[in-house]
């Protein structure tokens, strides 16, 4: 995980395995369809799986509640609770967890390269976050003021379309694509910091 920032505030940037291998399972089964406003389909594309059996509007609800507890910085787990052989973290979600047992191998494989891919991106810039202390640098010498206090969590992650996904409260999933272009990750950061600082 990268941090910046001061006392003040704090600006996060990460690429989770919980959420690479949620994002592979959640495409494997089909749900991308029905999901697509959480964030679009992963790319390259997992392919998919047969949910035979698997009841579609469960697993839906069971998917959505554990990306729920994934989002957010302050309740994910900090170590990987999907463990085999058993997935014992779906006890109670049995339909995930059935997905669980079908998908893991595969959808662990798309996530560990998706994840190599993210900290070669991130060994490619000279200094990862600096644009960002630079904008609230910038930001405070407008103002002659310091920083109101925030924190803004970035979640990169390989979707299909370029963008920004407010998907909860502090914090933002961006497109790979949107991070891996310098120019435009400052166009859109830009108000962001203003509204913020």
């Amino acid at each position: 995980m990268l941090i910046e920032g001061t006392l003040r505030w704090e600006v996060t940037e990460d690429c989770p395995w919980d959420l690479l291998l949620a994002l592979g399972l959640r495409d494997l089964a089909g749900l991308d369809a029905v999901c697509e406003e959480d964030v679009p389909r992963g790319i390259p594309d997992i392919g998919r799986i047969s949910t035979s059996g698997i009841d579609m509007a469960q697993l839906e609800a069971q998917w959505r509640g554990w990306w729920a507890g994934l989002i957010r910085r302050e309740t994910r787990p900090f170590i990987s609770q999907v463990r085999p052989p058993h997935f014992a973290v779906f006890d109670r979600a049995l339909e995930l967890q059935e997905l669980v047992y079908r998908g893991y191998d595969r959808a662990m494989g798309w996530a560990k390269l998706r994840r190599f891919e993210y900290l070669r991106a991130v060994e490619r810039r000279h200094h990862p976050l600096e644009d960002v202390y630079r904008m609230v640098q910038q930001r405070q010498f407008e103002l002659r003021r310091q920083s109101s206090s925030f924190r803004l969590d970035l979640t990169v992650l390989p979707v299909a379309r370029t963008g920004a996904w407010v998907v909860a409260p502090d914090t933002v999933v961006v497109s790979e694509s949107l991070r891996d272009d310098a120019s435009a990750f400052r166009d859109w950061l830009h108000p962001v910091v203003i509204a913020l600082v």
